[in-house]
């Protein structure tokens, strides 16, 4: 409690903390090269002393500019705190209201080392999915939250706290923007300079929005994808025996290995860097690890024949292992995959999000620090081969899909052979798994609905597991035969998910649920704090990547084909309406899983208490959460959209959403447009 007390106690003045620079015991973000002019370095320099009385500037400018030149940017290590970061039950962090105190714990949570990918450089996943931008600015909300009263809202503009303003009890407790640039210098050469220079940052989704939950966030999604990918491509959502490839063990993708045991099939993910494949290893998730191709092709075999769930971890380049399916398959006429896709931070790929084939991991990071142009080029030729051997094996049967990541987008702008002969802007000769797989799922109404017990309790998650799925059989029994599978599937996820030792941080779950599923289970769990069954409040959230919280057109929306899928309307009213229908904050990002400039997507958290209030806020907040992005979806031509809002309409009286009329008879455009 002491330790919480001095870290809510703003920025160490009187006394500067001693300079401990980096942690040699936790893996760190790639060196940045903003590529500053010397009058540019200068206002970095600048920039970050703004934080620090004149006295101290003497003392702490040098290491600053040594920062800014030797890692990119400036982290200020000096005050990184040194207690254990993580959530601590919520009745332990010194405020005048809960509200902010669960803000607090979902920020230390997102930066928990079990938790965070580059816990020093304030980077929770993505490679560069930034809590804040500096420690000062940590250090500073964290003060600011704990002086926080209900008749006050924290604005944060990209991780910097502009401070604390009068507001009303009903109004958010912070409002968070991260990234808002200006469009047309919304490039990825101009984020490395704004972000050197102090002034934006790239939030990821639920990094800069603080309810990344661990990679359990994802991995709901992740087996539903592997399960729907079975049915849609397979004819059976039977998985055992087949064979899924895949990349990527950092944030996100860690949830692969997970994902594939629990849909029963052989998962094996490549991973270049061997410090999150043991992390994945040693936390549970991944069953085997090996740095032999040889002996990867032998157990992909073994486990084939006796279709023995397994997630294997390959410690090397995903392309080699690749074109090495490829020879197998020339040389012996089997085909080992079934069903491939990839989840390296391609959203990044010239600063860390990908490493090219041609170098080691090592090389990789030396050379894109020491010879940008030469490591760009050597990521474009590496995801031609890369594509080149996906190719081959699609032509021979395997089914592949995009996972949102950015993937074959850089593919294309990489030269690689991806093109859809006749296709729209946001289609490739491999469709996103959003077209194919998800993207009905988010026209129904369903999506990531998360929640994190407050307390720390393991109990109290086991309770809330035990209500989810009360409220979903309820619900379930009368479904239409439209949502039947969905809820079928959901049910069977939350029964089974606290045997899966899911958990790393917070004690949080994932469920994928649509409007009405949403609203009963808060209201469950908000009763169930009431009479004491739970017992500390319990966060509401969910991932960005949603329904109604991303406007993405190269992966949330690339399945909305009415010319809307490069607008943002959806994501910024999503974020202005959460925050006037009760949400206790809310955060708006430009960026997210494809990249900064690709994106714009909101977010909220909401504290259950156990009062009249909070139910009421969950009730309004989370129905329009939901129903914005179902009727946008409607609007566009979804005719699952149509049928959704259509019967949320008949059960919400004061909802009345405009239809569309669709045109019947294509003959009716050919003759006008030929007269």
């Amino acid at each position: 409690m002491s330790n919480l007390k001095e870290i809510c106690s703003g920025l160490p003045l009187d006394f500067l903390p001693p300079n401990r620079g980096r942690d040699p015991g936790v893996p760190h973000a790639p060196i940045r090269t903003p590529n500053f002019t010397a009058e540019e370095e200068r206002l970095a320099l600048r920039n970050a002393l703004r934080y620090f009385p004149p006295a101290h500037h003497s003392t702490l400018a040098p290491e600053f500019a040594q920062e800014l030149r030797q890692y990119g940017h400036i982290y200020m290590y000096r005050f990184c705190p040194t207690m254990r970061m993580k959530a601590y039950p919520i009745d332990q962090y010194p405020c005048h209201t809960r509200q902010a105190a669960s803000i607090m714990l979902m920020i230390m949570n997102n930066l928990d080392p079990a938790v965070a990918q580059f816990p020093q450089e304030l980077v929770t996943y993505g490679g560069n999915g930034q809590v804040f931008s500096n420690w000062a600015q940590f250090r500073l909300v964290m003060q600011y939250l704990s002086q926080m009263t209900e008749q006050q809202t924290l604005v944060l503009y990209s991780g910097h706290p502009l401070g604390l303003f009068p507001s009303l009890p009903s109004s958010p407790r912070a409002i968070i923007t991260n990234g808002m640039v200006i469009p047309n210098y919304s490039s990825r050469e101009q984020y490395e300079k704004l972000f050197a220079l102090g002034v934006t940052m790239y939030g990821q989704m639920t990094a800069g929005s603080y309810c990344y939950i661990g990679p359990q966030g994802i991995v709901h999604g992740t087996t539903l994808t592997l399960l729907n990918a079975g049915r849609r491509y397979l004819g059976s959502s039977d998985l055992k025996g087949r064979v899924f490839v895949t990349s990527g063990l950092g944030g996100m993708s860690g949830a692969q290995a997970k994902a594939a045991v629990i849909a029963g099939c052989v998962g094996v993910i490549a991973e270049v860097d061997e410090a999150p494949l043991r992390k994945r290893h040693d936390q549970g998730w991944l069953m085997e690890v090996t740095s032999s191709i040889e002996h990867c092709i032998k157990r992909i075999r073994e486990a084939k024949s006796s279709k023995i769930p397994l997630s294997l971890g390959y410690l090397g380049n995903v392309v080699d292992l690749w074109e090495r399916l490829v020879v197998e398959y020339e040389r012996t006429g089997e085909l080992l995959v079934d069903l491939g896709s990839d989840q390296t931070s391609l959203h990044n790929p010239y600063n860390g999000g990908y490493c090219p084939v041609q170098l080691s991991f090592r090389q990789a990071n030396q050379l894109m620090s020491t010879d940008s142009n030469r490591f760009h080029d050597m990521v474009q030729e590496s995801l031609q081969r890369h594509i080149n051997a996906i190719n081959k094996l699609s032509d021979a049967g395997m089914f592949f899909w995009d996972y949102g990541n950015a993937f074959l987008l850089e593919a294309k702008r990489a030269g690689a052979d991806v093109e859809k002969v006749g296709g729209g802007a946001t289609e490739f000769r491999y469709p996103s798994y959003v077209q194919h797989i998800m993207g009905d799922i988010f026209s129904l109404g369903f999506g990531p609905f998360r929640w994190v017990c407050t307390s720390g309790d393991p109990q109290d998650l086991a309770v809330t597991d035990d209500i989810a799925a009360t409220v979903l059989e309820d619900i379930g029994a009368s479904v239409t035969n439209r949502i039947r599978q969905q809820y079928n599937d959901n049910i069977r996820w939350i029964r089974e998910a606290g045997k899966h030792q899911m958990v790393v941080g917070s004690q949080a779950r994932i469920l994928y649920s649509d409007q009405k599923g949403r609203v009963c289970i808060a209201l469950a769990i908000n009763q169930a704090i009431a009479e004491g069954r739970v017992s500390a409040p319990v966060v509401i959230s969910r991932d960005h990547h949603d329904v109604s919280g991303t406007d993405s057109p190269f992966r949330e929306t690339s399945n909305v084909y009415d010319g809307s899928a490069f607008c943002a309307d959806m994501a910024v009213q999503n974020f202005v309406g959460d925050a006037f229908r009760g949400a206790t904050w809310v955060a708006l990002h430009n960026g997210g899983g494809v990249g900064w400039g690709e994106v714009m997507n909101g977010g909220f958290g909401l504290l259950l208490d156990g009062s009249k209030e909070a139910a009421k806020r969950a009730s309004l907040m989370l129905s329009w959460d939901v129903s914005n992005g179902v009727a946008r979806r409607c609007w566009a031509g979804n005719s699952k959209a149509y049928e959704t809002i259509q019967q949320t309409m008949e059960e919400h009286k004061q909802l009345r959403v405009t239809m569309p009329f669709l045109v019947q008879d294509e003959q009716v455009l050919d003759h006008a447009l030929q007269g």
